[in-house]
């Protein structure tokens, strides 16, 4: 051991008196700054060399380790080195190789063959907590891999495709805690044990079918077990695929005792037996289930039945999937997938059509006119929620676990969490000022100096709006969050302060529905005199209340019960029948909404006809100037009012 070494240089040949040492330790030297080429060549015992906090030196030559033909760990830990070390003059003719580099800040790439003289029959490699940003096409070329571990090179970003290209296995790969995006799609069919734990950039894997021979996977994201969990092993499927008639012979063995079991295990007489009693076809063109095409005689020779086909391996993968997140497409349902459809373009269409026309009118712009703009937009705002949803879920469907993050954590999903959040509050607010104004209009309908003018609703809209879009903005600000669940709604309650933010939202919609439902009941009550309406008028208001009422009702209570139940920790319902109430009822007041409160009236249809309308304000201004206005134009008023 050569601790505190006060030399900058190791020369060549620098040990050749030792050459009965086993092992060779440089370490703890500030001085040290280069070993020079052959510095370890030809020592015929040396079998371990551990280069370690050596922070000054810069350069191992090219050649400094050569001819050690008993080598089998390598460690160069916490140096200053630039370049990868040459390793392939090793020559090295044990067995088993480590290979250990960590540490080392300032190296930044494997380059190719940077491993080549490596011929170990297994050869584990070391690489954490370097300097690397990539891995260059056949750095692992003529190498038999038996571990491959790259955890906690934070700045490791890529890896070239055909990075493992000319080597066997690895049969372990750690690439936990690295920066990666993506993971070669060459050379991962040997993998047996895969950790990615915090490698929160790898948000997408290859195809499945690269990963034949996985047995455990450990990974970041819960999604991505959902990619495994119906996925097996080439050689699991191969056996299924053969031994279908094998299953009496499993219910036997699995009944027989541990220890019989166990003597069993040493020889093959079991499966000797069971290869007599079946007689498969040799030739391969007459039979697709012909071992030998599938098995080499080795393969055959090592079989135990037992424990290879009636107790197979099988995959296991964590973190699994949790509640919020199952392992299914966005919208779970194939039915939904296509009702929302329907339902986006219905919300998107009806809308547009009210803002179109309204906006477009030469008409003067009055309060109620002005309310169901803002209704129209902020229900407009949800059906482009609802089409972002779809669209997202018709790209992904079948492979949304590959996609799940990049859409939860993006800037997709928080937008759509926007959109609803600010669409849902802005239209509830609107139908609640909508409705008290109403109520005002009917109550106060012979005092004109308490008329809501647009001087007034203009500010009442800016509260609104101020309102929602603070709501809607909260989650972006860590306050809840939108990437709690595929459909973007803010379900994290995990805090204190995101539990009374989600109670704050439900207790307002809960208080607007209330104070809705209020009004119209009173406004049905001043309208059911009879001396102002006839009994058919006073049946068709009713009926129009009684369907807003229930449009709201259908929109709000299912989802406030179940959501208010989930705030306090007890859900009721799975995130999967969630997804059903966001198709069927979350949205009916944004469809229904346009045709209720404009298309469906006659005030609006006159305007889109461009014909009464102006008789209509002529009609007004000169009951207006009338000094006491009859008992039948006061119903009529009340009428148009409820027609708006």
């Amino acid at each position: 051991s050569f601790t505190h070494l006060p030399v900058k240089v190791i020369p060549s040949h620098a040990f050749e008196g030792l050459r009965d040492a086993f092992i060779i330790e440089i370490s703890q030297s500030d001085s040290l700054e280069r070993i020079e080429a052959s510095a370890f060549d030809s020592l015929p015992t040396l079998s371990e060399i551990l280069i370690l906090n050596t922070k000054n030196l810069l350069h191992i030559e090219d050649g400094a380790f050569r001819n050690l033909p008993r080598l089998k760990y390598l460690s160069i830990c916490n140096t200053g080195i630039r370049q990868f070390p040459d390793l392939t003059q090793i020559f090295s003719l044990e067995a088993h190789f480590i290979l250990e580099l960590c540490d080392n800040l300032r190296m930044t790439t494997i380059p190719q063959n940077a491993f080549q003289g490596m011929n170990n029959e297994s050869l584990t490699l070391k690489l954490y907590k370097n300097g690397f940003e990539g891995i260059h096409s056949h750095a692992f070329n003529g190498t038999k891999l038996n571990q491959l571990i790259l955890k906690d090179n934070k700045n490791l970003r890529w890896i070239h495709n055909d990075a493992l290209r000319g080597a066997t296995g690895p049969d372990v790969l750690d690439i936990s805690s690295t920066a990666l995006e993506s993971l070669p799609s060459y050379g991962l069919e040997a993998i047996q044990v895969l950790n990615a734990t915090s490698s929160y950039s790898l948000k997408s894997l290859p195809p499945l079918d690269k990963f034949s021979s996985l047995l455990e996977a450990v990974l970041t994201y819960p999604s991505h077990c959902c990619a495994f969990r119906n996925l097996r092993t080439e050689k699991q499927n191969s056996l299924l695929s053969i031994f279908d008639n094998f299953s009496k012979e499993c219910e036997s063995t699995m009944r027989k005792p541990t220890n019989e079991i166990l003597d069993d295990s040493y020889n093959t007489s079991l499966w000797s037996a069971e290869k007599n009693s079946y007689q498969f076809a040799t030739d391969e063109e007459t039979s697709p289930y012909s071992y030998s095409a599938i098995f080499d005689d080795s393969e055959m020779t090592n079989f135990d039945f037992e424990y290879d086909f009636c107790q197979p391996k099988i995959l296991t993968c964590t973190p699994e999937p949790d509640a919020f997140n199952p392992c299914e497409d966005i919208l779970g349902y194939s039915f939904l997938r296509v009702l929302i459809w329907f339902i986006n373009i219905l919300a998107i269409a009806g809308n547009f059509t009210v803002l179109l026309v309204l906006i477009t009118s030469h008409y003067k712009l009055t309060v109620p006119r002005f309310l169901m703009c803002n209704l129209s937009f902020a229900d407009f705002c949800m059906g482009l929620y609802l089409l972002l949803i779809a669209s997202v879920d018709a790209q992904t469907s079948g492979q949304y676990y590959n996609h799940a993050i990049d859409w939860q954590t993006g800037s997709g999903c928080s937008t759509a969490g926007f959109f609803t959040v600010f669409a849902s509050e802005l239209s509830v607010y609107t139908l609640t000022v909508i409705t008290v104004e109403r109520w005002h209009t009917i109550t106060y309908a012979m005092q004109l100096d308490r008329k809501l003018r647009l001087r007034h609703a203009v500010p009442i809209m800016l509260g609104g709006w101020i309102f929602s879009i603070l709501i809607a903005a909260l989650p972006l600000l860590g306050i809840s969050s939108y990437m709690k669940v595929s459909i973007c709604l803010p379900m994290d309650i995990e805090t204190g302060l995101s539990q009374a933010y989600i109670l704050l939202i439900l207790v307002l919609n809960v208080v607007a529905f209330i104070v809705i439902c209020a009004c119209y009941i009173k406004i049905y009550i001043a309208v059911q005199n009879p001396e102002l309406v006839a009994a058919n008028k006073d049946t068709k208001i009713a009926k129009r209340m009684a369907i807003l009422i229930f449009t709201d009702f259908t929109c709000m209570a299912p989802i406030s019960f179940f959501a208010i139940s989930a705030a306090f920790k007890v859900p009721l319902i799975t995130v999967t029948n969630s997804k059903i109430l966001l198709v069927l009822f979350y949205p009916v007041n944004s469809c229904a909404n346009p045709f209720l409160y404009a298309i469906f009236t006659k005030a609006f249809q006159k305007l889109y006809r461009m014909n009464c309308f102006s008789t209509y304000t002529s009609n007004c201004k000169n009951g207006s100037s009338a000094a006491a206005p009859n008992k039948a134009s006061q119903a009529l008023l009340l009428l148009s009012v409820l027609e708006k």
